[in-house]
């Protein structure tokens, strides 16, 4: 009976058809004042650059901490982070081993890397064991020590920053420690954070035996601790670009907004967006857990304060931005829906989400509001250290005097090629083949993009780490 009485139906009209085959991009066309559920990603290719840099960095400082493991496994963590790292050296074998365990990296891969990246790792064979060695170039640890120095240095701010992010899970300001150990280098906070920050200041923090670490309330907090950084920037703003017949209704409630290049922006999608920034909502700060949230505009409410919660947690960051799975683990305290991804996509005129990094598998969020074309507008001590890094990864090679090195590594390039046919073709790589013509060094693999970038001056490696 119900095949019949759909046969009897008129076919769908081919703008029905086209919005059911579109699914994310329907929003657009859409006549609903609504902001539309589902929205299709639009690439910023400003922060997809930010991530390929930190792809680098990332398995820098993995290789760094195996190393400092490989060096001495029974140490606790920190104890190279005052720049003692760059003297520590381990054989190549023991540290691929350990990259293949923890990394899923390869030998080879590993020292492809370490070869880019001169700047950084300095491989050579060892005058008594007669092994492949690799340690940190000079300026590879001055790197490291100026971010510990200011981590160091930032300490009370990060003290700050700790009891913002406790009070942004009311109505008992607790949130799990091993939760914050993953938010540990966002924050600013030292690798020892649990015995430097929280153990040594019971006034301000308690670890719970539950593993949970509580706010405890104090007389010297600052009057303005729980006002958010967007309310701040709101009040800037109006203050700055006030003009005679601007509403005070329009930006009370308002975020700011800047959509990526390519965004399509149709006359209804701007008027939800309007509707949407007029909106008012309770501060990411005030306990709601006793609110009534039948109604559709209790809803909204609540979705937009949400909103204003992960842009609060953005900006307590150092540089304004996190993985979307460390995100994740505050959703609870944040009041975010599960599909937070999705969630998010909504909102691309305030946050970004970029998937370079790990082969897409990692997300990163960013704060759009904080950078203008791939650089974070309010600077910090921590941020600039790590440029330094940034910058020491993306020398080129070639400004590197590379022959001493070579010709001091001898029997380890077959230890570090895997065998012999290996060996011979990073020495061909690196070195030349018979006739004297040399491959890229910055040649394209898995993970490096564009090495080829200009420094201007040489690392040092042969005056400092040639024997």
């Amino acid at each position: 009976m119900l095949r019949r009485i759909a046969a009897f139906r008129p076919p769908p009209s081919r703008a029905a058809a086209v919005a059911s085959v579109g699914g994310a991009n329907a929003g657009y066309s859409s006549k609903s004042t609504s902001l539309p559920q589902k929205q299709k990603r639009v690439r910023d290719h400003a922060f997809d650059g930010i991530m390929e840099v930190q792809k680098r960095v990332r398995r820098f400082l993995a290789l760094h901490a195996l190393l400092l493991y490989a060096a001495s496994p029974t140490a606790p963590s920190g104890a190279f982070s005052a720049g003692g790292s760059g003297a520590v050296s381990v054989s190549f074998s023991r540290l691929g081993a350990l990259a293949r365990r923890q990394l899923r990296l390869s030998p080879l891969d590993a020292g492809q890397f370490m070869l880019r990246h001169p700047h950084a790792f300095h491989l050579f064979l060892h005058p008594v064991h007669r092994i492949l060695h690799v340690r940190l170039t000079p300026r590879a640890a001055a790197a490291l020590r100026l971010e510990a120095d200011a981590i160091t240095a930032s300490r009370p701010d990060a003290i700050l920053r700790l009891r913002k992010l406790l009070l942004l899970a009311p109505p008992h300001h607790r949130l799990r420690l091993e939760n914050i150990h993953l938010l540990r280098r966002d924050l600013g906070l030292p690798d020892d954070f649990a015995d430097s920050v929280i153990q040594s200041n019971p006034a301000l923090f308690r670890l719970a035996p539950d593993g949970f670490v509580e706010l405890v309330p104090s007389p010297d907090d600052p009057p303005d601790l729980t006002v958010a950084a967007v309310e701040r920037s709101r009040e800037r703003h109006y203050r700055e670009h006030r003009s005679p017949g601007d509403g005070e209704e329009d930006a009370r409630f308002a975020f700011p907004t800047r959509f990526p290049p390519g965004f399509k922006i149709g006359k209804y999608f701007r008027i939800a967006v309007w509707k949407w920034q007029r909106l008012p909502y309770a501060s990411p700060y005030a306990d709601v857990s006793g609110h009534d949230l039948r109604s559709l505009e209790a809803q909204r409410r609540m979705e937009k304060r949400a909103v204003a919660a992960v842009h609060e947690l953005l900006s307590l960051t150092v540089e304004r931005r996190t993985t979307l799975e460390r995100l994740a683990l505050f959703r609870d305290a944040l009041g975010v829906p599960k599909k937070i991804k999705e969630f998010l996509l909504k909102y691309q005129g305030i946050f970004y989400i970029s998937t370079r990094g790990n082969q897409g598998k990692l997300h990163t969020v960013f704060l759009r509001e904080a950078y203008y074309k791939g650089e974070l507008l309010d600077s910090n001590e921590i941020h600039d250290a790590r440029r330094k890094q940034e910058e020491l990864l993306l020398m080129s090679p070639e400004k590197a005097n590379l022959d001493r090195m070579f010709t001091s590594m001898g029997r380890g390039w077959d230890e570090l090629g895997g065998g012999r046919r290996g060996g011979a073709e990073l020495r061909e790589k690196f070195l030349g083949d018979a006739g004297g013509r040399k491959r890229k060094i910055g040649g394209h693999d898995d993970d490096d993009d564009d090495d080829g970038a200009d420094s201007g001056e040489d690392s040092g490696v042969e005056s400092l780490y040639i024997e």
